[in-house]
């Protein structure tokens, strides 16, 4: 009976290992989509659909937002799953839409952007009339999100709709179809789970980070530690993008250290692309983007609800001492793959709970009687 226990030991232990080795796999670093920033809206290279990339992803979305420890909430999320229930036909195929808006200077600047984001990124926008979303298409629409930035920034000069220290960082994402458009001013993040892994599908705009600084520098900008200051040594962002912030820019027109200007990327979405996380950047200031992807995959396999997911995510930044508003986006492309983790070693002793009869039968089995 000991040699028997010691051979079910030997097989569950491998087990285990083999699947922690699995689990420390999906682990991976973060991959980074691209390196360099332009301010140009980003080429777009011809895709080959293949009939897998035809299927459309079933969309479902939860969200969650917390003041976190600051005195008042600036942050402010559109989610909307089926674009067609405020558009009609505007789009040939399935389409959804998910921004979050990181404000400062106060709540008005988040608040106006949202009010208004589907007459800014839809409902003012001409794109061309087609059955297909191709070449000419994809460059039409990724060109109406630079702009729909820039109108918005424009018209957050005036200064009957807010201050003029008042601004908002903005990161929106269209799924139109397999395709994925996102686009970033600021330091709000989307990050995608590819097979586990977290693919960072924007670039955080900070004065840290060194094509930014550069880019600001050459337009005449101060960049101080972390921190772009302003024309009032009583005034510093620690962006270089935002939409707002006009006693940062020059008048309408001239182009400024700080900029408004997004920065447009488009994807193909796959059928290793699991979910999507979206979120402000009191999330990201205490949690990598893989440790927060693999926090929600864990979670959606155990319940399946993006908007729990969403909240665990916010909790734990909270847990982690974020000292900012926190807001978190969970987009689901499809259901997860059934629960993968593995049980902890002390539970396996469950396995040697046998009948004296059940032991005898094993170790004749074992011994070939």
């Amino acid at each position: 009976m000991k040699e028997t226990t010691e051979i079910m030991c030997n097989v569950i232990d491998v087990q285990y290992q083999l699947c922690l080795a699995k689990d420390q796999q999906n682990m991976a670093p973060s991959t980074p989509v691209f390196d360099s920033i332009s301010t140009e809206v980003s080429r777009f290279d011809s895709v080959v659909e293949s009939s897998a990339a035809k299927l459309f992803p079933c969309i479902r979305s939860g969200s969650y937002a917390d003041i976190g420890s600051r005195p008042s909430m600036d942050d402010e999320h559109v989610r909307i799953d089926d674009l067609s229930a405020h558009l009609g036909s505007y789009f040939k195929c399935p389409s959804s839409f998910y921004a979050v808006f990181d404000g400062h200077g106060g709540p008005d600047a988040a608040a106006y952007v949202k009010r208004n984001a589907v007459r800014l990124f839809f409902e003012d926008v001409h794109l061309p009339q087609t059955s297909d979303v191709d070449d000419v298409f994809l460059r039409a629409l990724l060109n109406s999100h630079r702009e729909a930035f820039l109108q918005a920034d424009s018209a957050l000069a005036d200064k009957s709709i807010v201050s003029s220290s008042c601004g908002t960082t903005a990161l929106t994402a269209l799924v139109l179809g397999r395709h994925l458009v996102v686009a970033n001013a600021g330091d709000c993040r989307a990050v995608l789970c590819r097979k586990g892994v977290a693919v960072d599908v924007s670039q955080d705009h900070k004065p840290s980070y060194l094509p930014e600084r550069r880019r600001v520098e050459e337009l005449g900008g101060r960049v101080e530690g972390e921190y772009l200051n302003g024309p009032s040594v009583t005034r510093a962002l620690s962006v270089t993008r935002a939409l707002g912030d006009w006693d940062f820019k020059l008048p309408v027109g001239s182009t400024s250290p700080l900029t408004a200007e997004p920065e447009v990327q488009q994807f193909m979405l796959t059928e290793a692309d699991e979910f999507l996380i979206i979120g402000s950047d009191g999330i990201w200031d205490v949690m990598p983007s893989q440790d927060a992807v693999s926090l929600v995959r864990r979670g959606l396999r155990r319940h399946d609800d993006p908007e729990l997911s969403a909240r665990e995510l916010v909790m734990e930044a909270s847990r982690l001492h974020s000292a900012d508003n926190l807001t978190a986006v969970v987009v689901c492309f499809a259901s997860p793959n059934p629960v993968e983790s593995c049980e902890p070693q002390s539970q396996g002793l469950r396995f040697f709970c046998l009948s004296k009869e059940a032991l005898s039968k094993l170790k004749s089995l074992l011994e070939g009687n």
